[in-house]
């Protein structure tokens, strides 16, 4: 089996970057138009059997560019949900690094310690996600799986195909549309590609077809 990880395109909030998590958000022309590109690129490699988005409607509609390009179903998928922020949701990393120096830091340096006020921890979406993979295993044998998702989703779920603990949440990165794959077989999970990004660069979606 295989599992090909997509984060959603980019929305406002990335840069000055803010604590999304549940906010809801759209894709903005710059996150269309990654979503439309990493739809081509899918389809040019894979053939996936299904695509499972975020209930977030920035996940759903960067799923439906790639559902509708490969000709496949596109589903929700409740938790690939990304870390709920909660009172720090929508505002800035500065304001917070500002207000609450010592909360930050240990964010940033022990990201397995934090509980968010009014939210949850890594623990939470680390279990969330490893259901959604155990779910995706048990219902699509031998199929390749499409999974948009959110940064702190993405990274925890890479950090459970890799082996790594939540200590190393930050050596991971999720840009924007960035693809990761994995496969998943009688020799465990091997993982193929992280953040590929390549497919980015091109000026038109149509560059990528046939």
């Amino acid at each position: 089996m295989r599992i090909v990880l997509v984060r959603h395109g980019h929305v406002p909030g990335i840069l000055p970057e803010r604590f999304r998590g549940g906010a809801h958000l759209e894709l903005t022309e710059t996150g269309v138009r990654e979503a439309q590109l990493t739809a081509e690129r899918i389809a040019g490699q894979w053939q996936p059997a299904i695509v499972y988005t975020s209930p977030r409607q920035r996940c759903i509609s960067t799923g439906r560019f790639i559902a509708d390009r490969c000709a496949t179903p596109c589903r929700v998928l409740a938790d690939i949900f990304d870390l709920d922020y909660g009172d720090w949701t929508d505002r800035t990393h500065e304001e917070i690094r500002t207000s609450h120096p010592e909360e930050y830091r240990l964010w940033r340096t022990q990201p397995q310690l934090v509980r968010f006020p009014g939210g949850n921890c890594l623990q939470e979406v680390a279990a969330r996600v490893a259901d959604a993979l155990r779910f995706v295993l048990q219902t699509h044998a031998e199929s390749t799986v499409v999974l948009v998702g959110h940064d702190s989703g993405n990274r925890t779920l890479m950090l459970h195909a890799l082996g790594l603990p939540l200590s190393a949440y930050w050596h991971i990165k999720q840009t924007p549309c960035g693809i990761s794959e994995f496969s998943v077989g009688e020799d465990g999970i091997q993982v193929i590609r992280m953040n590929e990004t390549a497919h980015l660069e091109r000026d038109d979606p149509a560059d990528l077809s046939g």
